[in-house]
């Protein structure tokens, strides 16, 4: 069970104000209380934050609302590691950035590919997880905005992918410049010199002022997740280096060994039981989304001999990777 909590800021009441939806209605029907955008930052479950996105997605009734909330863009509505990231020096910079601190904002990920000729920024949701259609779409069109406000160009992505695209597939394209493909990945890519162009916020001083408070409140977040889920982020850094062991995961803890299988096993789990499931669902990830052959997906979780990989592979999904790749288990 998670202990994840993510931040909603007072100022999504005026987004919603915005795309002329009732704060009261959208909070009622996701089952959250009545004054929740009334304070200060509020901090949701994972489940209570899909739920205030389906309860949006639903009261909003409009299958193009990413695209309303886009063009609510605006600095004043951002959360705090958002505004930040639109202070860097261009959308590589704020891209990296903001994959530090997104878990503030929402149970996801951002993996971020910077190569010579593309910048790829693609997301992760949590293991077993359905993301409502309008939060995804909503987050890769935000890169789009993002880069055009920072450089005050109108910034084209060359490819955007999507699980399930949009039906309006001209509105979209509109917006973008070009369709949303169907893919198993959620990601935008740039063109390496479009990524690169500089942003006119930038603000490398004003980013310094803000940069302590996001560690800190990170901090925060990482002691308040369940252990399962912090030696998974730890094992995420590590299996492609080789490094598996129980001793190395506790010290980038800054725990002993034996405290860590103590919360593991309070939390009703194992380190190996962690171990295996976050390289199973690397192992999937990689199968979906990447063209990576089994001895290179092998490497990458940590596995001397690619044999290992196959049999670990064989317990976990009674099929080869292969098999699973064709689409035929």
């Amino acid at each position: 069970m998670t202990a994840h909590r993510y931040a909603v800021d007072p100022s999504l009441r005026a987004l919603l104000a915005d795309m002329q939806l009732s704060p009261a209605k959208v909070l009622r029907r996701a089952g959250l209380r009545a004054d929740l955008l009334a304070r200060g930052p509020v901090w949701l479950s994972e489940d209570q934050f899909f739920a205030l996105w389906r309860a949006i997605e639903v009261e909003s009734g409009d299958p193009n609302l990413p695209l309303r909330i886009e063009d609510s863009f605006s600095p004043e509505l951002f959360a705090a590691p958002i505004f930040a990231a639109l202070l860097s020096a261009d959308l590589n910079t704020a891209a990296t950035r903001l994959a530090q601190y997104k878990a503030l904002i929402g149970p996801m990920r951002l993996e971020v590919e910077v190569g010579p000729e593309t910048t790829t920024i693609g997301y992760r949701w949590p293991a077993g997880a359905r993301p409502p259609t309008t939060l995804v779409l909503a987050e890769l069109l935000f890169w789009v905005a993002m880069a055009r406000t920072g450089t005050r160009q109108r910034i084209e992505p060359l490819r955007v992918t999507a699980p399930e695209p949009p039906e309006d597939v001209e509105a979209y394209r509109a917006f973008l410049g070009v369709p949303i493909e169907r893919s198993e990945r959620q990601a935008v890519t740039f063109a390496a010199a479009d990524a690169a162009l500089p942003f006119l916020t930038e603000n490398e001083a004003l980013w310094e002022t803000f940069e302590p408070e996001l560690r800190r409140r990170l901090g925060e977040l990482e002691l308040d997740a369940a252990m399962d889920e912090r030696v998974r982020a730890v094992l995420l850094e590590l299996l492609p280096v080789g490094r598996t062991g129980m001793t190395e995961v506790a010290a980038e803890l800054a725990m002993s060994t034996r405290t860590l299988q103590r919360r593991l096993r309070d939390e009703g789990t194992s380190f190996q039981r962690v171990l295996d499931a976050t390289r199973e669902d690397l192992a999937l990830h990689y199968l979906s989304t990447e063209h990576l052959s089994a001895p290179e997906i092998a490497f990458l979780l940590g596995y001397g001999e690619p044999s290992s990989f196959y049999r670990a592979f064989h317990n976990w999904t009674g099929e080869t990777p292969e098999r699973v790749r064709a689409g035929v288990a």
